[in-house]
């Protein structure tokens, strides 16, 4: 199984305007202050704490419980648990991810530049052009702009579970679409902003791995190293604890009082919608990028996501040979109906009446 890696420090490359760039599009990029996190692919695995810290290989290891009510409420526990150790490792809520380094090349400033584009198109809720994108990447790298595209938009998949689609052929325009239908388009809440699917796919995974079941202070400790902390705000995740408190709102987590926890104590589960919009595997394939491996790297959870496919995939089946029969009798009961041939009236002749 992989061990955590050590922690290393975070970069963030500063954007500089292209001279021969689009005006408008260089503006955006710069004045909408957007985080930036293509300094490494490393970083951002860094920057959302790494499955393989996880001990999956023997199998999870869980208490029975017994509550299995969706509760839509803040969960308790995690704020006393943790507000000690959060004031000797608190820092800013505006602290970016990654520090500034000097010695990014330019191809590195380019994509750096992009990222922030298409990460202020998506937070002023704009269309992605890919006229655009080519001003953003100078003439100089224009013949490498789909390899830069294609690094950019793994990096943001991985941090922010964002899908970059192709939304419009002939205009070649793009859209961020989220991986879960969260409200907004993975906003969560109405306005403008940055998504935070990410977050939602980082806690599933969390669940996954530990059995499908994990304790509300195991979720804050693996956060704290995001530097996302109870009661205090984070620049893309807002509050964190009202945030969890809306995907159990909207039925993406479970959460569920630990059984005879003296004082109480809360764990999450996968909720229905988590069920229905996304499986084990592909959120285990979504750990395993931004872990930069394979899903087989975690060949217990693997092995069950497997399982679970095929189950979903016979599920599936059962349903299609279910509405194929429905519909194959109701063919048949139509075909067989008779119906009574209407009784043609008599003609109307004078003749035959009495004059």
């Amino acid at each position: 199984m992989p061990r955590r890696h050590k922690n290393k420090k975070r970069h963030h490359a500063r954007s500089e305007p292209q001279s021969h760039g689009n005006a408008q599009a260089t503006a955006e990029a710069g004045e909408e202050s957007t985080p930036s996190f293509s300094t490494q692919h490393e970083g951002i695995s860094q920057g959302l704490p790494m499955a393989g810290s996880r001990n999956t290989s023997q199998g999870p290891q869980r208490a029975q419980t017994t509550t299995t009510a969706s509760v839509a409420v803040s969960c308790p526990g995690s704020d006393e648990a943790f507000s000690s150790q959060e004031e000797d490792e608190a820092v800013s809520s505006e602290i970016p991810l990654f520090t500034e380094v000097s010695d990014v090349d330019d191809f590195q400033t380019r994509i750096v530049s992009l990222e922030q584009f298409i990460l202020s198109r998506y937070k002023l809720k704009k269309p992605i052009l890919k006229a655009d994108m080519l001003h953003i990447v100078g003439e100089d790298y224009q013949d490498r702009f789909a390899e830069m595209l294609k690094k950019v938009s793994e990096q943001i998949e991985t941090f922010f579970a964002l899908d970059m689609n192709e939304v419009d052929s002939i205009r070649h325009s793009y859209a961020l679409v989220s991986k879960l239908k969260l409200p907004n388009n993975g906003r969560v809440r109405p306005g403008k902003g940055f998504p935070k699917t990410g977050l939602l796919m980082h806690i599933l995974g969390m669940i996954f791995m530990n059995g499908n079941c994990v304790s509300e202070e195991e979720i804050w400790r693996d956060l704290r190293l995001m530097h996302v902390y109870p009661r205090r705000k984070h620049f893309i995740f807002g509050e964190p604890r009202k945030l969890i408190t809306d995907f159990v709102r909207l039925e993406y987590l479970e959460c569920r009082q630990v059984p005879h926890s003296d004082p109480p104590r809360s764990e999450f589960l996968w909720g229905p919608k988590a069920h229905l919009e996304t499986s084990k595997l592909k959120v285990l394939e979504f750990w395993a990028k931004v872990n930069g491996t394979h899903p087989s790297a975690f060949p217990y959870c693997y092995q069950e996501a497997l399982q679970d496919e095929k189950e979903r995939a016979q599920a599936r089946d059962a349903a299609r040979a279910a509405t194929t029969a429905q519909v194959t009798a109701l063919s048949r009961a139509m075909a067989s109906t008779t119906f009574l041939p209407v009784e043609e009236s008599k003609a109307f002749h004078p003749s035959d009446q009495n004059i």
